[in-house]
């Protein structure tokens, strides 16, 4: 019953080769370069904002790289525990976009993707994440329409994104405090030129 809706799903969403040229252009730079917005993000609010918001940024910075590092880890055991191939591999639908044939469940880009914003929506500000979801639904249909995903391979990498912020949360009430003293204190060693000509902050 779940694998029919996960094949019926792909075949209103998957492209065909009468599909526009410029949208399979248009889904492959979303399928593979949107998800660079993940370090640019996390690198500009660690290094840059208003003195007064810094430590929080700082501790978004954390609690995200916290929920991210859960989430490739629990998809990395889900694939293995219960794999699955790519609609490729089974022949199943069109395929546009080239990709090793190794576990589909749940999809790599939408666990970092949809953790990434579920964390901007639970500790940063609720438009940041909302426009984050956005972009990660995009990332998630793009994957589909070139053929390289099941529907609900992004499902469940939204569920282990929900479970992973959960989890950080958690270790953040547990030793957050000073896992934010001790990288403010590395990251003010590496970077002490920087800071001390006032590229980025301190």
């Amino acid at each position: 019953m779940i694998e029919q809706l996960n094949q019926t799903l792909f075949l209103l969403i998957n492209a065909t080769p009468d599909s526009p040229e410029w949208l399979i252009k248009l889904a492959i730079f979303i399928a593979k370069d949107l998800i660079n917005i993940v370090p640019l993000l996390i690198a500009i609010l660690w290094l840059w904002g208003q003195r007064r918001h810094m430590s929080a940024q700082r501790a978004v910075v954390i609690k995200t790289a916290l929920a991210i590092l859960i989430s490739v880890s629990l998809s990395w055991i889900i694939g293995h525990s219960f794999p699955h191939d790519r609609p490729f591999v089974t022949g199943f639908g069109y395929n546009f976009l080239h990709h090793a044939p190794d576990d589909s469940y749940p999809s790599d880009h939408g666990t970092v993707i949809f953790t990434f914003a579920l964390a901007f929506l639970f500790w940063h500000r609720v438009w940041s994440g909302v426009v984050l979801f956005v972009i990660g639904c995009a990332i998630a249909w793009s994957r589909v329409y070139l053929g390289v995903h099941w529907p609900l391979d992004m499902l469940g990498g939204l569920l282990v994104g929900l479970c992973s912020c959960l989890l950080a949360q958690m270790a953040w009430n547990w030793f957050g405090v000073q896992l934010h003293a001790r990288l403010h204190q590395a990251y003010r060693f590496c970077f002490a030129l920087p800071i001390r000509k006032g590229w980025v902050r301190d």
